[in-house]
């Protein structure tokens, strides 16, 4: 499967964005994927992830009640609706996949598959 991200850009502080992320290639509905992100000398960090089926959502403690992930089957697309932005949100973020729930689905290592990454940058 194939996953292209857009949507970033700059944000002030207290904005909002929304990434999406098209995948292609595969029968997306089989597919969970999740959303992460990293800044320059740090690791990739967890953001969000939804199951194949978008019956169960997860978000990392620092985004939870201001990002909400969401997919469309039918349009093969995952959503990350970003609200409040902060400064520290200031990140380039990447969609992942993996089959059905297999692994972890914070864990980064789980994920075969990945987007290009879409910078997304929030001023104070």
């Amino acid at each position: 499967v194939q996953l292209q991200a857009s949507g970033g850009g700059l944000a002030q502080a207290g904005g909002s964005l929304r990434l999406s992320c098209a995948a292609s290639g595969a029968n997306f509905g089989w597919y969970s994927t999740g959303w992460f992100r990293q800044v320059p000398g740090k690791e990739r960090e967890f953001v969000a992830a939804i199951t194949w089926s978008g019956g169960s959502t997860y978000s990392a403690d620092s985004v939870k009640g201001r990002f909400t992930i969401s997919r469309d089957n039918a349009k093969n697309t995952v959503y990350l609706q970003m609200i409040s932005l902060k400064p520290e949100d200031t990140a380039v973020y990447y969609c992942a996949a993996r089959k059905f729930n297999s692994g972890t689905y914070y864990s980064a290592l789980s994920y075969n598959y990945w987007g290009q990454g879409t910078q997304v940058t929030v001023s104070s």
